[in-house]
């Protein structure tokens, strides 16, 4: 039944094709491309797209299109590892605090409304300023905004379900609190989890993207698709399409995250289950 209401659902569809065409992009263009990322060619500087060198080339000879799928691999490993290690704490003191309650509720839910009085780049901002620049302290950086998202998630959903009749039978079972909170609770909570990790990425491309491109984040020569869109502002009167073609990429590979999870949204609402069946 999920395969079929996915099928019907053009959002999730069109997010996973788009999501599936980047993912296999990232993972064979720089395998199967005969230009090297690194590669200099001053015999071909600021090239214009074509057959050969479908975006292009920058200001040192490099085929664009390599660095920017090269580019797309360290910023999407950057906003996975980040959301990876939030989702992993996040939930963890999450589920913890909406089991038990009390002080050690109160306590970690007013540290999360603190983290929520910034603006996400604003804080990552602050962070970078604090840890340094560099890939690490990216993926630390999007760990610290991400994190009190997936604590409050988690500890809301947590609060509805342990009320459910199949937790107190648990309880009454003498399971102790890991075995419950793991094998009972968790299972039934991780469908709005798994929506807020999708989204998640996407936008911690835009905040590695974002510090990269004022300087912040990633340092050259390593290269990232914030560290390209820098590079490509520097020549945009003479060639635009370096910075606006990685911009499209960056667009079309946010659209079909985001896409991808409304898809999972709708798919684990049992309100639209219940109406598909």
């Amino acid at each position: 039944m999920n395969y079929k209401f996915l099928l019907k659902n053009h959002s999730a569809l069109a997010g996973a094709v788009i999501t599936l065409l980047f993912l296999l992009a990232i993972i064979f263009w720089p395998v199967i491309s005969p230009w090297s990322s690194s590669a200099h060619d001053f015999l071909n500087v600021l090239k214009q797209p074509s057959f050969q060198h479908p975006f292009g080339t920058d200001s040192l000879g490099r085929d664009v299109a390599t660095r920017v799928f090269e580019g797309a691999q360290v910023s999407l490993l950057i906003s996975l590892s980040g959301v990876i290690i939030a989702m992993i704490i996040g939930v963890s003191i999450g589920l913890y605090a909406g089991y038990r309650g009390g002080y050690f509720d109160l306590i970690v839910m007013r540290v999360v409304d603190l983290f929520f009085g910034f603006p996400a780049f604003v804080l990552a901002l602050f962070l970078m300023v604090a840890l340094g620049f560099g890939v690490t302290n990216v993926s630390l950086a999007i760990m610290l905004v991400y994190f009190p998202i997936f604590a409050r998630i988690t500890r809301n959903t947590t609060e509805v379900v342990k009320n459910d009749h199949f937790v107190q039978a648990a309880m009454i079972m003498g399971q102790s609190t890991r075995r419950i909170l793991c094998l009972e609770i968790l299972p039934n909570i991780s469908a709005p989890i798994l929506v807020q990790a999708s989204v998640a990425v996407a936008f911690g491309i835009v905040i590695e993207s974002g510090l990269s491109f004022i300087g912040l984040g990633v340092q050259p020569p390593t290269a990232s698709l914030g560290v390209i869109m820098a590079d490509g502002q520097e020549y945009f009167r003479r060639a635009p399409w370096v910075m606006t073609l990685t911009g499209l990429v960056i667009t079309a590979l946010l659209l079909g995250l985001n896409l991808l999870g409304d898809g999972l949204r709708d798919l684990s609402d049992p309100r639209l289950k219940t109406r598909e069946s």
